[in-house]
């Protein structure tokens, strides 16, 4: 799945081609995504894009004839193509310019979200955006903020990072980076985290994923750039996907285990 830095990267790829541009036309499939695609999304045409921005893994593209806010789901992406590109069979969602510019959603296993909003709406105030913690590089997210929320948490703190209502964005992959960059256990329960750690898994946080931001995000199975330019970071990976391989710091072989059904790897000797 998309995490933060794969959609930031995506907003930054599409932003030269929807920023302050005419929407000409708009296409949906008959597909459902995770939910139903409205035709209230043909309102958008004509309409001018006024702003682009990310909120956790959230793309709201607003216009002056309302907004539309995208998640790209499991193996969502979106592209910048030019007009005479032909759909494919997974295209789901188009925006095309008055420059003949079209931005595509291509959504394989159809778990992607595209929403409208009418004009006069507050995305930030409806769901699903409404009930969402802070973003990663906000003021707002502290060690103290997050010592506060973990203090009283009885879940595993790989999944306290990766619940959005405590902060957003911190998906799987960097979740079990950000823990062993710490060397903090994602086996210990987030009332055990210290105020000393939590200095630690605020910065760490905030380095990974703009390491990750850096380098095009990370490409696990199929995620791209809207220039088609696969994620470089996988390569800074530690301990993500190399389970039984040993540790590049110790050399002790690294574990997985299952939590909250989703794997978490990391070194258990490094990390206590």
């Amino acid at each position: 799945m998309p995490e933060l830095p794969e959609v930031e990267v995506t907003l930054r790829g599409i932003k030269g081609a929807l920023d302050g541009a005419l929407i000409k036309s708009i296409y949906h499939s008959d597909k459902s995504l995770r939910v139903p695609m409205s035709d209230d999304l043909y309102k958008l045409e004509g309409a001018t894009v006024t702003k682009l921005e990310r909120r956790a893994k959230y793309i709201l593209i607003t216009t002056t004839k309302g907004s539309v806010l995208i998640h790209l789901g499991m193996t969502g992406h979106l592209s910048v193509l030019e007009s005479s590109v032909p759909r494919k069979t997974h295209d789901h969602f188009e925006m095309v310019t008055g420059s003949d510019v079209i931005v595509r959603l291509n959504d394989t296993r159809r778990f992607g979200l595209v929403l409208y909003y009418d004009i006069g709406d507050d995305p930030f105030s409806l769901s699903p955006l409404k009930d969402l913690g802070p973003e990663p590089f906000s003021e707002t997210f502290t060690p103290d903020y997050l010592y506060a929320r973990l203090k009283r948490c009885k879940k595993s703190i790989k999944q306290c990072l990766m619940d959005n209502a405590i902060v957003v964005g911190v998906g799987n992959i960097y979740a079990s980076e950000v823990l062993f960059e710490s060397r903090i256990s994602p086996l210990r329960l987030g009332c055990s985290i210290k105020k000393k750690e939590c200095e630690l898994i605020v910065a760490n946080i905030q380095k990974i994923l703009s390491s990750s931001i850096e380098k095009g995000g990370t490409t696990i199975r199929d995620f791209e750039g809207a220039d088609g330019k696969l994620g470089y970071f996988v390569q800074n990976l530690n301990v993500y996907g190399h389970d039984n391989e040993p540790c590049r710091i110790c050399g002790t072989n690294i574990l997985s285990c299952v939590q909250g059904q989703r794997t978490t790897y990391y070194c258990p000797k490094c990390q206590n």
